[in-house]
């Protein structure tokens, strides 16, 4: 869709440039999307040098002749091996200004405006360990579009999810958990890939296995290797166990709550009575959660990521308009 085919003129453009790919979209003065594109060439297969044509390719028919348009970046674009690094902001951080944190690299073309947000870092100390995120802050900034000075816990479910705790609208402290890579690791790469399948928890028999493995590893996270292992003794034993591919799908339930109860474990210790979590991402990781967590008696409210990416990078946008 080029410019002149654009509903109304643009304003800005929002990005949100990954690892593995890139999504932009089409912004108008009111800050509603006009058109979407997308690349599937993220970070780790760009130099810093191929990072402006990238862009102009997907967005190029979208640009006035004339006008310099403004360009939100968030995501990997600014880490270090990105296209320019956007230091980390260290927390506590107002997400309200994150703009402030943005770098602007040099560009060929002059009808763009490249902002690069920063990401989050936490220094370790006697509470917190070592941490960094990039592009998260983003998600968690677009829950201000409500609520200006949003306080509570916040979880964005993903292959490293991250936890959040907000205060007034700052981030206050957060916490990284390789839960998905770790399942991935263990299902594919381990002997429990002789035993795991692909899981759905629509269907009874995984959603049974799913939340008792949650229940268990949030009870006695010390227990959680020899959990484990107990993945493969089942299939080896357990007569209860439908069989076939059934059977593999109730096991990679299992193990998937096996790994999700020990990040709750860790993540929901300090959660105050009542208190409820805010889930951030796409809808299926986002019902295995809110399914986890009401297991335990949680309470969850959930905002869609991309909903959520578009709301920060509008915060951000208008951070540099004052």
């Amino acid at each position: 869709m080029g410019a002149s085919e654009l509903t109304r003129p643009l304003a800005w453009i929002a990005v949100d440039w990954g690892s593995s790919n890139l999504r932009a979209w089409a912004m108008d003065a009111q800050h509603h999307v006009m058109a979407s594109a997308s690349s599937p060439r993220g970070m780790l297969s760009l130099t810093p040098a191929e990072y402006e044509a990238e862009l102009l390719g997907i967005v190029d028919d979208w640009l006035p002749d004339s006008g310099q348009t403004p360009v939100m970046v968030c995501g990997m674009a600014g880490a270090r091996q990105g296209w320019q690094e956007a230091a980390y902001l260290a927390t506590p951080t107002r997400l309200d200004q994150l703009s402030r944190g943005a770098v602007m690299p040099p560009l060929a073309d002059p009808r763009l405006r490249v902002y690069l947000l920063p990401g989050l870092s936490q220094t370790g100390s006697t509470n917190h360990d070592y941490d960094v995120m990039r592009g998260e802050e983003t998600q968690l900034a677009g829950l201000l579009s409500d609520t200006s000075r949003f306080s509570g816990l916040v979880c964005l479910p993903g292959t490293h999810a991250k936890w959040a705790r907000l205060t007034d609208g700052a981030v206050t402290e957060f916490a990284t958990y390789l839960t998905g890579e770790l399942y991935q690791l263990l299902a594919h790469q381990s002997v429990l890939k002789h035993s795991v399948g692909q899981d759905d928890l629509q269907h009874d028999g995984c959603r049974q296995a799913f939340t008792q493995a949650v229940k268990a590893t949030y009870q006695a996270p010390e227990r959680f290797s020899q959990r484990l292992f107990g993945v493969r003794a089942q299939d080896l034993l357990a007569n209860t166990l439908p069989s076939g591919d059934a059977r593999s799908a109730v096991l990679a339930a299992h193990l998937s709550g096996l790994t999700i109860g020990l990040e709750l474990a860790g993540a929901c210790h300090e959660l105050t009575p009542g208190e409820n979590v805010t889930l951030i991402g796409n809808e299926a990781l986002s019902h295995r959660y809110a399914l986890a967590l009401e297991t335990l008696g949680i309470d969850t409210q959930r905002v869609d990521g991309d909903t959520a990416v578009l709301a920060g990078l509008t915060l951000a946008y208008q951070g540099t308009r004052q």
